[in-house]
């Protein structure tokens, strides 16, 4: 009886396919690379760093649910307002510096709904640039 040749292991990895692939990626980059748009990236300019940022318009809203204007660049004091005055100050303002943002800040006793109310209203009117103001402990 003729005696079979054992089956040795093979412990070898066969890298041809893995050769052949990258070879196949390295020419799709590189016919696709000069087809790339290269984008512009706009740097700020110096004017523009330089100019400080307006003041915010402070919406405060009451626990009482009434309405307040405060804007610090002319004083710190409140003015009360309703709706309508609040509107019609804050176009006025917005009018004369279209950068002007407004921040609404409420009582920590305010149900959020009034915020959003007020912020809804603010939406409605286009106001622009409506944040909300929080104050650290």
């Amino acid at each position: 009886m003729a005696r079979r040749a054992k089956r040795r292991l093979m412990n070898e990895i066969n890298v041809v396919p893995y050769i052949d692939v990258m070879l196949v990626l390295l020419i799709i980059f590189m016919v696709t690379a000069p087809m790339i748009n290269h984008g512009q990236i706009e740097l700020p300019q110096i004017g523009k760093s330089l100019a400080t940022p307006a003041v915010p318009l402070e919406v405060i809203i009451q626990a009482d649910g009434s309405l307040s204007l405060r804007d610090r660049a002319i004083s710190s004091t409140e003015q009360s307002v309703n709706q309508n005055q609040l509107i019609e100050a804050i176009k006025q303002k917005q009018a004369q510096n279209a950068e002007q943002p407004v921040v609404i800040a409420a009582d920590k006793n305010v149900r959020y709904e009034e915020v959003i109310k007020v912020m809804d209203v603010l939406q409605q009117n286009q106001v622009q640039k409506v944040g909300l103001l929080a104050q650290q402990k």
